[in-house]
């Protein structure tokens, strides 16, 4: 019977290679275990058969971002991502073309958490880059929220909204809100704070019903399905 190794130390036997690379085809889903993909190199093996993939990339795993439709009622914190956002949840139509790896749904940081009840876009990641700019400069990052309301708007009820409330004895800083339809508004606003929707619109008699973050600086959640996901692609900016 063969003695168990390291699943990297039998790669390099097998394709001649050394140890770091062996490393980087495992951890990068390219190495197949009885046919099963393995992405630890400390996996045990004797006799099963190890494969390396055909097309296989000898490249560091880049750190992933992830672009999640949060449902309404679903608080979302580092223990609840890994069973919301998983291969089962990935958006059919995920255009990034990244390969998928268990190592991207690991020490994700949640960014820009949406109020109770909110729905819509939410950013996981494990770029240090990306969680800068979304909780260090959350301030200056423009989101867009949909918000469904009930009530009736005063005369003055618009303009009091893009200028003119305060929130926690603070005057809000301008934003843009303007109707979408007969029942749902339309807020671009930058440095939002938990509640200051809610109370913006309880400041002009309207109830809020609902309401969806669809845009996160540049980020569009467009098309994902709640409870999908998607990875950010490279070429895109916040």
């Amino acid at each position: 019977m063969t003695v168990p190794v390291r699943l990297a130390k039998r790669l390099t036997e097998i394709i001649s290679c050394s140890r770091r690379e062996a490393e980087l085809y495992i951890a990068g889903g390219w190495v197949m275990v009885d046919g099963q993909v393995v992405e630890e190199p400390q996996f045990m093996v004797s006799e099963q058969k190890v494969e390396l993939h055909t097309e296989a990339q000898l490249m560091p795993v880049e750190p992933a971002t992830i672009l999640f439709h949060q449902p309404a009622n679903a608080a979302m914190n580092v223990n609840l991502a890994s069973p919301l956002i998983n291969a089962d949840t990935r958006a059919a139509d995920d255009p990034s073309g990244i390969h998928m790896l268990k190592q991207h749904f690991v020490h994700l940081t949640p960014c820009m958490p949406l109020a109770v009840n909110a729905s819509g876009l939410q950013v996981l990641t494990q770029d240090w880059r990306v969680a800068r700019k979304l909780i260090d400069d959350a301030a200056t990052v423009e989101q867009e929220y949909i918000v469904e309301v009930a009530g009736v708007l005063p005369p003055d009820g618009l303009k009091l909204l893009n200028h003119g409330l305060k929130f926690n004895g603070r005057p809000l800083p301008p934003i843009k809100v303007s109707w979408q339809n007969e029942t749902r508004l339309r807020f671009a606003i930058k440095g939002v704070q938990p509640g200051s929707i809610a109370h913006m619109c309880q400041s002009v008699g309207l109830q809020v019903l609902a309401m969806k973050r669809i845009r996160i600086g540049r980020v569009a959640m467009a098309k994902l399905q709640s409870g999908q996901w998607r990875y950010l692609m490279p070429h895109e900016r916040f």
